[in-house]
């Protein structure tokens, strides 16, 4: 394949000389390499000129031939580092407390069953820091929200309802959905989630302004501080899904909906283990809760 190539250099640049010098070899391997090739064909392949080097009629009818054998080589390396890619691979994610309690376990045990060397790096934190490490190259890619993020390619994954979250003697809690203006004036628990809440994205829209007590970026933390009456928030369904608190989840109105997607700076950069990890989670969305 190498003479395939040295042929095709030739071809391109209309020289041996440039040619040795492009491909990082000496004029008369260059040379041998060609003679070889013509040897082993039989068939005169190139003719030297006054202006430069140029195929014979017969090498013109093989040369296309060669050419596709040389795409097909080439298509073959990169498959070949995809595979070795996948061989040592680590995989980077920025990941927010409900995707790596809910998604990332089982996702990562059927990702790890089809490639058993790749490895996970989990980088748990919000919005905000998740689209700083993936500007920076901390993580190849991150969940996100996509109006919470500048500057970077993203891709919807799933919309999930975001829930009341109340002591279990709240006065509202026999209700079957709580209102924002009914708890805009209860003590509040903000999950802390960088530059863009949905909670308070949904209380501005209706010109409420809750009365914030404590701010946490834990969202079982808030659970464990609702269960003592010591406020009350709004948290994700997802993240309530298994819970043994002593709390009660209502649906809100008007509804606070999390729009949940993948960010990252360029498709094409990301590594192949990524990139490969990626493609498996969309196809499996059905799958996640």
């Amino acid at each position: 394949m190498h003479r395939h190539i040295a042929l095709q250099k030739i071809i391109d640049l209309g020289s041996f000389s440039k040619a040795a010098e492009a491909l990082g070899y000496t004029q008369s391997s260059i040379s041998q390499m060609i003679s070889s090739l013509e040897d082993e064909l039989s068939i005169k392949l190139l003719y030297r000129s006054r202006v430069g080097v140029k195929l014979t009629l017969e090498g013109a009818d093989l040369y296309p031939f060669i050419q596709r054998s040389i795409l097909q080589y080439q298509a073959m390396q990169q498959k070949v580092n995809e595979i070795k890619g996948l061989e040592t691979g680590v995989i980077r994610v920025g990941t927010i407390s409900s995707i790596t309690c809910h998604w990332m376990p089982q996702l990562i045990k059927e990702f790890q069953a089809l490639y058993p060397n790749v490895q996970f790096i989990l980088h748990q934190g919000d919005y905000s820091s998740i689209q700083e490490w993936i500007k920076a190259g901390a993580v190849d890619f991150g969940f996100i929200t996509p109006p919470a993020v500048t500057g970077l390619q993203t891709i919807t994954i799933k919309e999930g309802s975001m829930l009341a979250v109340l002591p279990s003697n709240h006065k509202l809690a026999s209700q079957s959905t709580v209102n924002l203006h009914e708890i805009v004036n209860e003590p509040f628990i903000l999950l802390e989630e960088g530059h863009f809440s949905e909670p308070m994205e949904a209380f501005h829209v209706c010109n409420l302004e809750p009365n914030i007590k404590f701010r946490m970026h834990d969202d079982y933390a808030i659970m464990t501080m609702v269960e003592a009456g010591l406020g009350i928030s709004v948290l994700a369904e997802l993240v309530l899904r298994r819970t043994n608190y002593n709390i009660v989840s209502l649906p809100v109105d008007p509804p606070v909906i999390r729009t949940l997607a993948i960010g990252y700076k360029d498709k094409n950069s990301l590594p192949i283990a990524s990139k490969y990890f990626i493609e498996y989670l969309l196809s499996n969305i059905e799958k996640l809760p």
